[in-house]
């Protein structure tokens, strides 16, 4: 199966179920002013230059759109029919892309996918209530009278989104604490960093599984354990993109050069694994470097070559590969469908293995 060409297909289906509910322009008569009729009067030009037009500005860069697809994967190894659901699909992604936006305010980063951030075109203001509204305007596809989910199960996923709303912040404000040294960021131990990247990079990922489970009538303990299966694809597609950001030259020219995130200061698993098992000297240098925040780019290969001596890099594409087969070994078995359950591996295994 060809992952990246099954991922191109879907993603044009995706963005066509996203402009649905978050149309690049919008008229009296779209779906948000059908949920939620104005009282005065629809003020359309106004919502297309703060709301339309810095969304599809992010929408339109691009990326995989792998968390809507392993939701509908998910469906189809159920038993279900993809086309019933894809709807509900696009939430995890339209969310997903308003964290983007809402992180790069608080990055004070420059570049996100090649172009300048989005609060670098149309100003904080704007931007952090596009993030925000991103969060809840994907939620108009479980409103609408066309399609009407039971309401034990419209119960069911609401639930799934309030519990991993709010982990999506826990996880941010460990991320923020420790690159901004607002906690003993020196100490962090792997199962500290795992953890943020399960409330962080690993919610969304859950929130697609679940919902996807709730949606198809799964039992708790199956939607528990595709849960717990989805986070930890979204916690290795994590590391992956740190070892990316290290690593790569056309992954890292998308965010501003090799080593971007060393110029913030990131705590990743290969910095923590590093000061964990470097001499004094190595981990006083790295954590020098880490806190200058510098743009350096000799200083960052710096820093680089001293995670390469100590194997972290290895180390951390080994733990991304480990966790994703122990989860895989928990749900494997529970799903009911052999081809889409295969789809559903070789995904997983694209995602932590990919270049880009």
């Amino acid at each position: 199966m060809d992952i990246e060409k099954f991922l191109e297909e879907k993603a044009s289906l995706i963005d066509k179920v996203i402009e649905r509910y978050l149309p690049r322009k919008f008229s009296e008569n779209s779906i948000l002013f059908q949920v939620t009729p104005p009282v005065y009067s629809y003020n359309l030009e106004t919502i297309d230059k703060a709301i339309a037009e810095p969304i599809w500005d992010m929408l339109d860069r691009g990326g995989k759109r792998w968390r809507p697809v392993l939701f509908l994967l998910i469906c189809k190894a159920l038993g279900k029919k993809e086309d019933d659901y894809i709807d509900f699909a696009a939430i995890s992604e339209v969310i997903h892309n308003g964290t983007l936006v809402i992180d790069d305010i608080e990055d004070s980063s420059e570049l996100r996918r090649g172009k300048p951030c989005t609060y670098k075109l149309y100003g904080i203001d704007i931007s952090v209530n596009v993030g925000n509204a991103m969060y809840y305007m994907p939620l108009l596809s479980l409103m609408t009278k066309e399609i009407r989910l039971p309401a034990e199960v419209l119960c069911g996923v609401y639930e799934v989104y309030v519990q991993e709303m709010i982990n999506l912040s826990m996880g941010q404000a460990m991320d923020i604490a420790w690159h901004k040294g607002l906690a003993n960021a020196d100490n962090i131990t792997e199962t500290d960093y795992l953890q943020m990247c399960a409330y962080k990079t690993g919610t969304l990922a859950r929130m697609a599984a679940r919902m996807a489970a709730v949606i198809s009538g799964a039992e708790k303990n199956l939607v528990d354990k595709l849960g717990r299966f989805a986070e930890s694809i979204g916690v290795a597609f994590q590391m992956q993109d740190d070892i990316l950001d290290l690593t790569s030259q056309e992954f890292a020219k998308k965010k501003g050069g090799v080593g971007q995130d060393i110029t913030e200061g990131k705590r990743t698993l290969m910095v923590i694994y590093t000061l964990k098992n470097a001499n004094e000297h190595d981990k006083k240098r790295l954590i020098e470097i880490l806190n200058m925040h510098t743009n350096n780019q000799t200083l960052r290969d710096e820093a680089i070559a001293l995670m390469q001596k100590y194997r972290a890099i290895t180390h951390t594409a080994q733990t991304a590969e480990k966790i994703v087969a122990d989860s895989w070994n928990e749900v494997k078995y529970l799903l009911p469908t052999p081809e889409a359950k295969e789809k559903v591996k070789a995904f997983s295994e694209f995602l932590i293995k990919r270049s880009m």
